[in-house]
This record gives C-alpha cells, sequence and structure tokens, in this order.
C-alpha cells in the first residue's frame, strides 16, 4: 500500500513539474512577444500616408496615388443595388487606368471620420476608417474602409484597400460649407487649375490682391494654373471659416517650393483669405483673395528660413 501511494506522489510531482514548465514557457512566450515601442509614431505615419491617399483620389493624382500603393495592390468594394449586394475587384493598376481614361473628371473631397489602427513589429498594419464622400459641399456616400498598410523600406505603402458603400438618401443630403471649403482647399494643390474653376458659377469672379479680376471658370483656372505652375508641390489647408451676414471668408495657409519654370527653388509658406459671396446653387460667385504680397516676394528669394 505504502508503495502504490509513493508511486501516486510521484506521479503527481511529475505532473506538477511539467505543468509548471509549461507555464513558464508560455510565460516566456508571452514576455518575448513583440511589442511595438514606436506605435504612435508608426500611427502617426500611417494616417499621414492615407491622408495623402485620400486627397489623391479625390483629386485624379494617378501619379501620388502610384507613389502610395505596391505595384500589385488589391481593391475591392461591395455595395448595395436593387435590394442585393454587388462586389468589385481591381488591381490598383486597373483601378489608376480608369482614373485616366475618365473623360470631363470632376474632383470629389473623402473626410475622414476617424482612424483605427493596429499596428505589428512597425512593418504591418491594419486600419478601419469610415469617411464621407462629398462633391461640392454635399455628402453623397458614407464609406467604411478596411485598410491594409506595409512598410516598405522606411515608406508606409498600400497593400490592399476594401470597402462598403452606403448613398446617403436624395431627402437627407444638405449643403455643408465647411466640407465646401475642405473640398476648395484640397483641389488647390491638385495640379488641375479646372477643378478650382469648378467651384465657382459659370461668370464668377476671383480676384487677388485688388488685381485684375478674373470673370469666368477659364479666366479662374489661368490664375490657379500660374500658382500651380509656380509651386508644383503645393499644398493649400483650410485654417477657419468666419461666416458674416452677407459673406464668408475662407482662411488659409499656402505652402509650397518654388520649382517651377524660372523658379528660385525656395519654400514658401503664405497665410491669406478669401472673401466668398455665394450664388444660390453654393458655387462661389465672387471671390476677393488677400495675402501679404510682400512676404511672399521675399520668400521666393530667401526661403522660409530667413523669416
Amino acid at each position: 500500500m505504502n508503495k502504490i501511494l509513493s508511486i501516486l506522489l510521484l506521479s503527481l510531482l511529475i505532473v506538477s513539474c511539467q505543468s509548471n514548465q509549461n507555464k513558464t514557457k508560455d510565460t516566456k512566450i508571452m514576455e518575448s512577444s513583440p511589442v511595438d515601442s514606436n506605435s504612435s509614431e508608426n500611427e502617426d505615419e500611417i494616417k499621414a500616408v492615407l491622408d495623402r491617399i485620400l486627397i489623391a483620389v479625390g483629386n485624379r493624382n494617378v501619379q501620388e496615388l502610384r507613389a502610395l500603393s505596391f505595384d500589385k495592390a488589391i481593391i475591392g468594394y461591395t455595395y448595395l443595388m436593387d435590394g442585393a449586394w454587388l462586389n468589385k475587384e481591381l488591381l490598383i493598376e486597373d483601378y489608376l487606368s480608369n482614373i485616366s481614361e475618365l473623360e470631363n473628371p470632376k474632383p470629389f473631397s473623402e473626410t475622414a471620420i476617424e482612424y483605427n489602427i493596429s499596428v505589428t513589429n512597425g512593418r504591418l498594419a491594419t486600419v478601419k476608417l469610415p469617411t464621407v464622400i462629398s462633391h461640392f459641399g454635399v455628402a453623397q456616400t458614407e464609406e467604411v474602409n478596411h485598410v491594409i498598410m506595409m512598410k516598405d523600406k522606411d515608406q508606409w505603402k498600400l497593400l490592399s484597400i476594401a470597402w462598403t458603400v452606403h448613398k446617403i438618401p436624395e431627402d437627407e443630403k444638405e449643403y455643408d460649407l465647411n466640407l465646401f471649403a475642405e473640398g476648395y482647399a484640397q483641389v488647390w494643390g491638385s495640379n488641375r487649375p479646372e477643378f478650382v474653376a469648378m467651384f465657382f458659377a459659370e461668370d464668377g469672379i476671383l480676384m487677388v490682391n485688388d488685381g485684375e479680376p478674373a470673370v469666368g471658370r477659364n479666366a479662374i483656372a489661368n490664375v490657379a494654373k500660374e500658382f500651380m505652375d509656380a509651386f508644383p508641390d503645393m499644398i493649400v489647408s483650410m485654417d477657419s471659416l468666419v461666416t458674416k451676414t452677407n459673406n464668408t471668408r475662407f482662411y488659409w495657409t499656402l505652402t509650397g517650393t518654388n520649382n517651377g519654370l524660372n523658379g528660385t527653388g525656395n519654400k514658401v509658406s503664405i497665410n491669406g483669405f478669401e472673401e466668398w459671396t455665394f450664388k444660390k446653387d453654393g458655387l462661389i460667385q465672387e471671390s476677393k483673395g488677400h495675402f501679404d504680397n510682400k512676404k511672399h516676394e521675399r520668400q521666393l528669394k530667401y526661403g522660409t528660413d530667413r523669416e
């Protein structure tokens, strides 16, 4: 009997030791699991790249999208039509070809609602990104994007993206001045001057620093082209909107490098505002633009470092 009891106790001791060893191994595995110490930094970088992608999509900028995506990136979306969900899948190059072949394209704005980012080992990330698509200040669809980003050397790039599309009912569509202004700022960096002109009425007027007014969309596009030619990498950001009884002031910041023809190669960063009056359809009837021209000329000559 004592011998049997001893054998049982020895067996229990062995099992217990094995169990403790397994727990120790599990603990070591948990302790050695990779922790991304630069997660916040990576998330900021990913968000910045996705912001550029959203802007490039709305501006129909094929060159920018190609630079921010892997050559074999996959795109897919699913949408509801006549009560049934339909799917569309294609490679990034096919998507870019479709953009290039569009006749008379129009810009749109894709505004991010939030970024839900998960990063693994600083190399791979998944992002859930709900957005609103708007045309000239009127939201058209709501989308939820599911994105996979992967690092190529030191650059985060798009590996795949898929999204759902939900159309906003016609009776729920409303004009939103903030969406309009965000879209207007976006197209100044599109290198498509006709996109800027589309935010104006057919007989719209644009004045810059009390200069000769540009009347009509063709003339307005020519003004925009002068800035785009001078600053190929130009970005205009909306700083604020101030609405008064008869007009709205759109405050902006322009940043860019004067790398155009006969450019100085210097960087500029200029603040200014446009004073808008609108037509009933929500497009700009007249815009009076103002910025510090002396500061602008000084930066063209010396860059921003001398400011």
